[in-house]
Formats: C-alpha cells, sequence, structure tokens
C-alpha cells in the first residue's frame, strides 16, 4: 500500500499490541500448555496449541480444563502467565523484526506509544521496562479493563490515558481479534502478520508481512492517507464488532 495523500500525517499516537506484534511470545505460551497438561497426564498436541492462537487467556483456560487440567480456570491463566513473564524476565525478549527499533525511534521523534494487550498487567510490565526510558508512555493490559478485546475498550482507553482522539492514533496488531478491536476504536489500524493469516480479514487500513525496515517514516507514508480521512471526517464513534459475543475471550 503506498501513501496517496501529498501530506505527511505524524499520528498523535501509536498503540501497540504485544503477543505476537512486539515480542514472539507464541511458543513460550504453548510450552507452557504443553507442560500444564503433561502434569495431569492430558493429550495436548502441538495443533491444539495452534488452535488457541488468538484466544483469550480465559477462553484457553477452559479447554485446557476441559481436557483434563484439574485447575480452575482463574489458576490455569495465572499458571500460564507466570510460566511466560518467568520466560521473559530471565531470556532475552523474543522481539518481532523491527518492533523495538520502531517503538524506539518513536519514542526519539516525540510520539506517543502505550502498550495495549490482553495479557496480565504483571507481564506486559515485563516487556515494557525491558525498553527502559525509549518506551512506552501507558501500558493498558487485560486486567485493567471490563471488556477484552475485540471490543475497542483498551484502546480507547489508551487513547484517554495519552490525551489524545483515537482517530489521530495508529494501532499495530497481528491478529484477526486485534485488528477488531483497533478498527472498533477508530484507530488507523496497521495489521502485521504472523502465526495467524489476515490476508482475507475485513477491516485494517494497512496490511504488512513484518515491520522489518519500517521506520517512522515509512510508517507515517504507510498510514497517513487513513489519518487524513479520519481527520476530514471527525465525529466518528466507536463500534462494538458484530462477532464481539462470540469471541469474548479476547485474543492475547
Amino acid at each position: 500500500m503506498t501513501a496517496q495523500h501529498p501530506d505527511r500525517v505524524l499520528p498523535a499516537a501509536v498503540l501497540w499490541d504485544m503477543d505476537g506484534t512486539l515480542i514472539d511470545t507464541e511458543p513460550i505460551w504453548q510450552q507452557s500448555q504443553v507442560e500444564l497438561t503433561d502434569r495431569f497426564g492430558a493429550t495436548w498436541t502441538h495443533e491444539d496449541g495452534l488452535s488457541l492462537v488468538g484466544s483469550g487467556l480465559e477462553r484457553s483456560g477452559e479447554i485446557l480444563r476441559d481436557r483434563g487440567v484439574d485447575m480452575e480456570v482463574e489458576e490455569i491463566v495465572l499458571w500460564m502467565t507466570e510460566y511466560v513473564s518467568d520466560r521473559l524476565r530471565h531470556d532475552e525478549l523474543p522481539w518481532r523484526p523491527g518492533a523495538r527499533e520502531l517503538v524506539e525511534e518513536l519514542h526519539d521523534r516525540g510520539v506517543p506509544t502505550a502498550l495495549v494487550t490482553m495479557s496480565r498487567r504483571s507481564m506486559a510490565l515485563v516487556t515494557a521496562a525491558a525498553l527502559g526510558d525509549r518506551g512506552f508512555d501507558v501500558v493498558v493490559a487485560g486486567d485493567d479493563v471490563e471488556r477484552p478485546k475485540p471490543f475497542p475498550d483498551a484502546y480507547l482507553a489508551a487513547a484517554a490515558q495519552l490525551g489524545v482522539e483515537p482517530t489521530a492514533c495508529v494501532a499495530i496488531e497481528d491478529s484477526a481479534t486485534g485488528v477488531a478491536s483497533a478498527v472498533a476504536s477508530g484507530a488507523v489500524t496497521v495489521a502485521v502478520e504472523h502465526i495467524v493469516p489476515l490476508a482475507d480479514i475485513a477491516g485494517g487500513d494497512v496490511h504488512l508481512t513484518t515491520l522489518g525496515g519500517v521506520d517512522v517514516d515509512r510508517l507515517v507514508e504507510l498510514t497517513s492517507p487513513a489519518l487524513a480521512a479520519r481527520a476530514d471526517h471527525p465525529g466518528g464513534t466507536a463500534h462494538v464488532p458484530a462477532d464481539a459475543a462470540a469471541t469474548e475471550g479476547g485474543a492475547r
């Protein structure tokens, strides 16, 4: 996708999804599922793990419990979250190509950023801390909002905390559920395909296969037409995706 507007519009803020967009945590989540099911002698395959990509933590907990993990859903969620958080604290963070560099350059250029994730806040803070002073201005996590992605609540909360209009923001996501959440908030949405195919999803202003090589100038070039269109037609309201009820568990 190329810019069609002669002007370049700098976003008021850039709002980042975490799992799969900023850091590649999916293999760690899947390993947590394998180890937990092994504890209870439950059957769990690689395909089972892939089926949970994009699912909310509560939904994942329900499926694992149904498969034989004899724990309450919240206990399962906390166990998996601590497992992944511990790996992130002690290992080098698995940054997605170009992601860390773009966050840091946005900071250097004075563009506010927020981390918007459905993972628990304790885990989100581990990732945010790794960026130090060149990291996020705001963190909104799954336990900070009542309704998860695909509802727009987390993105709306991040924009409000930054004091900017959602429609003046750029959101970066890697899953269909996350894209739906960002689109519903009114933000200009960049979908970066990772594990889950995004070619056939409805919504999203810019579709990429990687952030590698995408600096601030390139991001501005890609998103300026949509940002300008939002500015020309202000006053749009966030909407709830039609399939939100079917995906209450949200996305990581």
